[in-house]
């Protein structure tokens, strides 16, 4: 019997038997080894404040409708971070090029449960590189994610680039950006999480709780403010915070993932004097004038390059390997004790 780890209600967690079912063609059949929890996106539907839970969203108007839930508790199978090893491949894509093989590790997105049935269009080229351990591909999206807010930021060499939230993805992007020529100010309300942040190559790191970080941001930068801020934490006040603290027609890039009111946010403050350019992220696309060269693809393959030549280091970022069976107490973790943890991976 199968398993997969469902959320039966606003922080309520089981691990439910689930059934294999025959291979279709066109897919692979992957046996699950590790599933990478990604607090900021798994805990809105843990917590009940995903917009899923009280709205549609229609795809080709591109809106939210409200009137009726696009998703409904239990919500099966979250997660975007899998790593498996192929047991089962449709006879007709032997031959297809790129196609991995049974016996082959792989990376991609089929949700925490024990075996995924994935379309094979989908795992073309996603063979884990060769000397890569297999629980780094868990990092593929969100390193993508971070990836893609640093393309966004359009950061040159020499800039000085302030990173609001330090989790997995801030600190992902504190080091690509800072690899990518910048001097990085990383921002968090942990200190923990500012130790590791200077580890990754910030070169000032600032407590939103204690430090005057906008005041700061300035001062070091000669009274002009950031050329870019990344808010990736998905906090109103963390990216007022971000509005305030980039120069007069600097760049603000919203990476996170927003939840309700905007309590926190004062649009008609420096973001409307400072005429503060604020652009989204999101890993559903790439930036609009990059769309000719990079896909979100070549973001995932391109951050375990990175990783797989030892410029990113991933490995660390690992706090928790739970067993799936203890998932439960692997949300509470990370609800309840953000300090003490970073990355937690399930293991299957």
């Amino acid at each position: 019997m199968e398993r997969v780890v469902q959320f039966t209600g606003p922080r309520q967690v089981e691990v439910a038997p689930s059934e294999s079912v025959p291979l279709p063609p066109g897919h692979l059949r992957v046996r699950t080894r590790y599933s990478g929890i990604s607090a900021g996106t798994e805990l809105t539907a843990y917590r009940g404040t995903n917009p899923y839970l009280t709205r549609t969203w229609d795809p080709e108007a591109r809106l939210f409708r409200d009137g009726a839930a696009g998703i409904e508790y239990p919500v099966a199978g979250w997660g975007y971070s899998e790593v498996g090893e192929v047991t089962e491949v449709s006879p007709e894509l032997t031959d297809v090029p790129g196609m991995p093989a049974v016996g082959d590790l792989v990376w991609g997105i089929w949700g925490h449960r024990s075996e995924g049935v994935v379309p094979a269009e989908r795992m073309v080229g996603h063979v884990l590189p060769a000397g890569l351990e297999p629980l780094a591909g868990a990092f593929a999206r969100v390193g993508a994610i971070a990836y893609n807010a640093v393309l966004g930021a359009d950061v040159h060499l020499g800039e000085d680039v302030a990173v609001f939230g330090q989790g997995v993805i801030g600190l992902l992007t504190t080091r690509l950006a800072q690899l990518n020529g910048a001097r990085v100010t990383a921002v968090d309300a942990l200190d923990v999480r500012l130790a590791k942040a200077a580890e990754y190559g910030a070169t000032t790191t600032l407590n939103a709780r204690t430090d005057a970080v906008a005041e700061r941001i300035r001062a070091a930068t000669d009274g002009r403010g950031a050329d870019v801020a990344i808010e990736i934490s998905g906090a109103y006040p963390a990216l007022h915070d971000a509005l305030r603290s980039v120069a007069v027609g600097g760049r603000v890039v919203a990476s996170g993932f927003y939840q309700g009111d905007g309590v926190g946010l004062r649009l008609g403050d420096e973001f409307h004097h400072n005429r503060v350019q604020l652009i989204c992220s999101q890993i559903g696309g790439v930036p609009p004038q990059l769309s000719g060269r990079w896909t979100v693809e070549r973001l995932q393959q391109t951050f375990l390059r990175l990783v797989a030549e030892g410029r990113v280091d991933v490995r660390s970022l690992v706090s928790h390997v739970v067993p799936v069976a203890d998932a439960a107490e692997a949300y509470v973790l990370l609800d309840e004790r953000p300090a003490d943890a970073l990355q937690v991976v399930l293991e299957f």
